[in-house]
């Protein structure tokens, strides 16, 4: 194996994962050449690009939990890394996610692991919501809880930008094509065939291509479990009005948040519909008035009324073992690197997979979160890491 110093690293995937793990590389002192493919540079049909772009400490796992963390006290000091223009738009106003009267018991335990890994999170009770949130109907809600800082929404696009910039200026190179097949000699990747006939040889080689990334897997034999499925952005306006209103997770399902002088939202669609959608962006326009108004409005009644502004769609790499991202080596080709699978988590949890990614050329293992738990063992044998809170 090369040292750091002649190794060569290609990463396969521009966007906020890939970029996170080339700079990051540079930032842990790695000299070696650093190669990023990514097949559109206009990011048009990106998963970070179409991203809501939130951030919570609210997770079932302590991984994700530490992950968020790390990823919330970048973006709060997000000038002092990537310098004093830099403004992702961060606003940290909070998660907060409903549960019904049979989830208390199950909430308030998983308020304790977030709180032992440091997450700061409130618990209110039916009555504490009422007074904190006027206007919204808590009638058969239980529980719920708000993350008091580090959590919140940003620009996913400008922080995408900032790492690129950063990146670029640390001597990593973006090539602009797509990959279509690796290289092997026996227990390693030794190169990325380009679809423009060109192929980068490597010694390191990091599968960060988002929702594609099970379908390159596949042309090395690997079943990955790693599928593109279509998530669907409404945005409007209405006349309700609130100071301060958090990202709401819905029991129902719903997600809604502010954004500018209106609101987004969604709802995952139903199963018989939520097939693989490689290639397929047309927003899932039925569901605001089959499913998500209705329900909205039921939970916050002055929402009833509102003006669809927009709709747009993206996809989520989806990790259907258990939705949890894969991080960490192949086993059998120990030089590839997933980073993968997130699940609708990737852009919250990029720069700690980025610097994950970098501790493992660099030193061999994870320093700084123990990442294991994501690691390609659970995909070989089926044993999922189940995630309690997803949407």
């Amino acid at each position: 194996m090369p040292s750091a110093n002649s190794a060569r690293v290609v990463i396969v995937g521009g966007a906020i994962i890939g970029s996170f793990c080339a700079w990051s590389l540079r930032k842990a002192g790695f000299t070696g050449t650093i190669t990023v493919v990514e097949k559109d540079a206009s990011y048009q049909f990106s998963s970070t690009a179409l991203s809501a772009a939130s951030i919570r400490t609210q997770f079932g796992t302590a991984t994700n939990i530490q992950m968020s963390l790390f990823g919330a006290h970048m973006f709060r000091n997000i000038k002092a890394v990537f310098g004093d223009e830099a403004d992702i738009g961060y606003r940290e106003k909070g998660y907060l996610i409903l549960g019904g009267h049979d989830q208390v018991a199950e909430r308030i335990e998983a308020v304790r692991l977030q709180r032992s890994h440091g997450a700061d999170i409130r618990v209110l009770d039916p009555d504490e919501l009422g007074a904190r949130f006027p206007g919204v109907n808590f009638d058969d809600v239980g529980i719920g809880t708000l993350g008091v800082q580090h959590e919140g929404w940003f620009d996913a696009w400008s922080l995408l930008s900032e790492v690129r910039r950063a990146a670029r200026r640390l001597g990593v190179s973006y090539v602009e094509t797509a990959a279509n097949a690796f290289k092997t000699n026996g227990a390693r990747v030794t190169g990325v065939e380009l679809s423009n006939g060109d192929a980068l040889a490597c010694d390191f080689c990091v599968l960060a291509a988002g929702a594609q990334s099970g379908r390159l897997a596949a042309s090395l034999g690997i079943e990955l479990p790693v599928v593109p499925k279509k998530r669907t952005v409404f945005s409007f306006k209405t006349p309700f009005r609130a100071n301060d209103f958090p990202m709401l997770f819905d029991s129902s399902g719903i997600w809604v948040r502010p954004e500018g002088e209106g609101y987004i939202g969604g709802i995952q669609p139903p199963a018989e519909i939520d097939v693989d959608a490689d290639g397929d962006f047309e927003p899932h326009h039925e569901l605001m008035d089959e499913l998500f108004w209705p329900l909205l409005a039921r939970r916050i009644p002055a929402m009833e009324e509102l003006r669809l502004n927009r709709a747009w769609a993206g996809h989520y790499e989806v990790n259907t073992l258990d939705h949890n991202g894969v991080v960490g080596a192949h086993d059998e080709l120990g030089n590839l690197i997933f980073a993968t699978g997130f699940s609708g988590h990737g852009v919250m949890h990029a720069p700690a997979v980025g610097r994950g990614v970098a501790e493992l050329i660099t030193a061999g293992e994870f320093r700084s979160i123990d990442m294991t738990p994501l690691g390609w063992a659970r995909i070989r044998t089926s044993t999922p890491l189940f995630e309690s809170i997803v949407y």
